[in-house]
């Protein structure tokens, strides 16, 4: 009897293990060929200003595409203390938002140019727990609520009201965190993340370990379980497309930055900055189209 129940508890632990294993396999398998994203091009991305975020612009139309950078702060923006902008987006309708933070205080600080032109600022008060990083915001197609994230190794990205386009916002109130995405799968140091339809984002990672993921640098995809409406959380799958470039003339640690996903000629784009000196020379933002 003891033979048999020691049998028994071994074939639990093997398939417990096998369980495990396929899991983790799972994880690592390479997305199928319609996730597959083959790099085109690239371009130079200037340090200054092109090195932290970018996003293409479809209203009005033949707009050109905005980045973002230290060069790109106003001087009346950095004078009040937010010396660190992140990744943009722009709504469909012609909102462009840019994301601040700055090295002291409880807020988060969302900088909205409206389609006529104007500039609106829309602080967020940090909730309980809640990083004070603000890398990136991402607009739902239908333009009422944006994503962003929070720097390190995070299990949630964070949904609000989008500033200036949703009614419910205004820059004389606090702009609130309405709803959670909760990921299945931990992620680290995203810098970027853009929609790809209204259940699909993809993030661009710095993560620069590639313990999660069995890789550093990694363009995530994310699929969430409905699009954010700002009432209920949502879920998200993470998967891990592929490496991101990591190509210099110069050895060292690269730094991923934004992303943008062009709907209109379906090209997704990636800032990757250089280490050390090359930050000048070649950093780069790739070009990618879906194989």
């Amino acid at each position: 009897m003891r033979l048999r129940a020691r049998q028994r508890c071994h074939a639990v632990l093997a398939g417990l293990l096998t369980l495990a294993t396929a899991a983790v396999l799972a994880a690592a398998q390479p997305a199928s060929a319609a996730d597959v994203w083959n790099e085109v091009g690239s371009d130079r991305a200037d340090p200054l200003t092109e090195s932290q975020g970018l996003t293409s612009v479809e209203v009005p139309a033949n707009s050109p595409n905005r980045y973002t950078g230290i060069g790109t702060i106003p001087v009346g923006v950095s004078g009040r203390g937010w010396n660190h902008v992140g990744d943009p987006d722009a709504s469909y309708d012609g909102h462009y938002i840019e994301p601040y933070q700055r090295d002291s205080g409880g807020a988060k600080m969302f900088r909205v140019q409206a389609p006529d032109g104007g500039w609106a600022e829309y602080v967020h008060a940090l909730g309980p727990g809640e990083a004070m990083n603000n890398s990136w915001v991402a607009i739902s197609p239908d333009g009422q609520y944006m994503l962003s994230g929070e720097w390190g190794t995070m299990n949630r990205l964070l949904v609000f009201p989008t500033p200036g386009v949703n009614r419910t916002t205004s820059p004389s109130a606090n702009l609130p965190q309405a709803a959670t995405v909760h990921l299945d799968h931990a992620v680290r140091d995203v810098q970027g993340c853009d929609f790809v339809t209204a259940t699909r984002l993809l993030c661009s990672s710095d993560d620069p370990e590639g313990a999660l993921f069995g890789m550093t640098k990694p363009l995530l995809q994310i699929d969430l379980s409905a699009a954010p409406n700002g009432t209920s959380d949502v879920s998200g799958h993470v998967t891990a497309l592929r490496q991101l470039p990591l190509r210099s003339s110069c050895s060292g640690s690269f730094e991923t930055e934004g992303i943008d996903y062009d709907r209109r000629t379906g090209t997704l784009r990636v800032i990757v900055v250089s280490p050390g000196f090359c930050v000048i020379t070649d950093s780069k933002t790739y070009r990618f189209t879906r194989g």
